[in-house]
């Protein structure tokens, strides 16, 4: 279909539900769903300098845009529920005045709430969300704790868990029979949170590092070795090296930098990833043509993840027009509600933790090489399930 075809075929729609929505009752004419989105104005990665470092799989910018492209896209549905029109309420407040702002946003009546935070404040804001009507939805912290002893019954999370992500990497290095890495780990809190996943992960699928070297970059002469990667990657022999690094910066450096010439995973090189603008099927360029074309940059993981956030409670109040709010977490965390997230199949959510199954791509700059789960790991239930923690391991108790 031609581009002025299409802008024909949408303008005919336009106005056939305009039509539609001019017949309906006054006072459903009067509908309107609000979805709330609350981020964190002083976020460090969404600073000039961090954007600009542009990260293999770090946010592009912020991320309301994809929001109101995905209500854009679900207008037709929740038209036949009789709302009328949607609506993205977008708001954001410093670290210390997040709980104050969302709880300005229940009072102005939203019940479903994007939460683009770290970690730190995802669990502030789910704390002060307890018994509330409304639904949590975090599409910006990949946080295994927010799943685990973090958890909140109302929260939900569209964002891979560093879990998921490190059970995609392993299950690409068990596939190719690349089952001796070198491990190259960081010394912040993120990348001890990332050696973790990635320990549980090796255990997992029973790879045997040959070896785990720890890197430091800094500027003290006594410490440059250790920001070496010619001097942290001479070991007699590896498969593959796994760098772990939360910021980025060191990771930028391994690939083609290695004594030997071996693939880099992880935080460089191949890495597990929601979305990647360069994804070719299942109405991925379609819908990464459309972010582009709105915001003039390309859709990474943490775009997609506000986007399928916002089909999701699109999705549901669509489905359960008439339901409490209770009602329609339910539907969501038990599956009865799924959602398109051009992945190939239909997405729902895990009862156990309010994590949305979804496949990862293990991408690379200039293309996508595979989608976990892979072929060869079953699960009961799904092979989804093989990323990340399932129901008999998790950590979270508000179920």
């Amino acid at each position: 279909m031609t581009e002025g075809a299409r802008l024909l075929s949408w303008t005919r729609r336009s106005v056939l539900l305009a039509a539609a929505a001019a017949t309906l009752p006054v006072r459903a004419q009067q509908r309107l769903f609000v979805l709330g989105m609350l981020s964190q104005s002083d976020d460090e990665r969404y600073s000039p300098q961090a954007l600009q470092s542009a990260f293999p799989d770090a946010p592009g910018g912020r991320s309301a845009p994809a929001a109101e492209i995905a209500l854009n896209d679900s207008l037709v549905n929740l038209q036949m529920a009789t709302w009328t029109s949607s609506q993205l309420m977008a708001t954001e407040a410093p670290a210390s005045g997040l709980v104050a702002t969302f709880n300005q946003l229940l009072q102005k009546g939203v019940h479903h709430v994007i939460l683009e935070l770290p970690a730190a404040g995802v669990a502030a804001v789910a704390a002060a969300a307890a018994g509330k009507d409304v639904i949590l939805f975090n599409t910006a912290a990949p946080e295994d704790a927010l799943r685990a002893a973090q958890c909140a019954t109302n929260l939900l999370h569209t964002l891979p868990s560093h879990a998921m992500q490190m059970d995609a990497i392993a299950q690409l290095l068990v596939q190719r029979k690349w089952n001796r890495p070198l491990v190259l780990v960081g010394p912040t809190p993120g990348d001890r949170l990332l050696q973790a996943a990635w320990q549980r992960s090796a255990r997992r699928f029973a790879l045997r590092p040959v070896a785990e070297h720890a890197f430091k970059l800094s500027n003290d002469p006594r410490e440059r070795d250790l920001g070496n990667v010619r001097l942290l990657t001479s070991e007699r022999d590896y498969d593959a090296v796994v760098v772990l690094d939360a910021q980025g910066e060191f990771a930028r450096d391994v690939p083609y930098r290695t004594v030997l010439p071996r693939p880099v995973l992880g935080s460089n090189g191949l890495t597990a990833q929601a979305w990647h603008p360069l994804f070719e099927r299942d109405g991925g360029p379609q819908l990464t043509r459309r972010f582009l074309r709105r915001t003039g940059r390309p859709m990474g993981s943490y775009e997609w993840a506000t986007w399928v956030a916002a089909r999701a409670a699109a999705e549901v109040v669509g489905a359960y027009n008439k339901s409490t709010i209770a009602q329609q977490l339910q539907a969501l965390r038990q599956g009865a509600v799924t959602v398109d997230g051009y992945k190939g199949e239909r997405l729902s959510f895990r009862a156990w933790d309010g994590q949305l199954r979804q496949p990862l791509l293990l991408a690379y700059g200039s293309g996508v090489a595979e989608m976990a789960p892979l072929e060869g790991f079953l699960h009961p239930r799904t092979p989804l399930d093989t990323l990340g923690y399932d129901s008999p391991d998790t950590g979270c108790k508000a179920r």
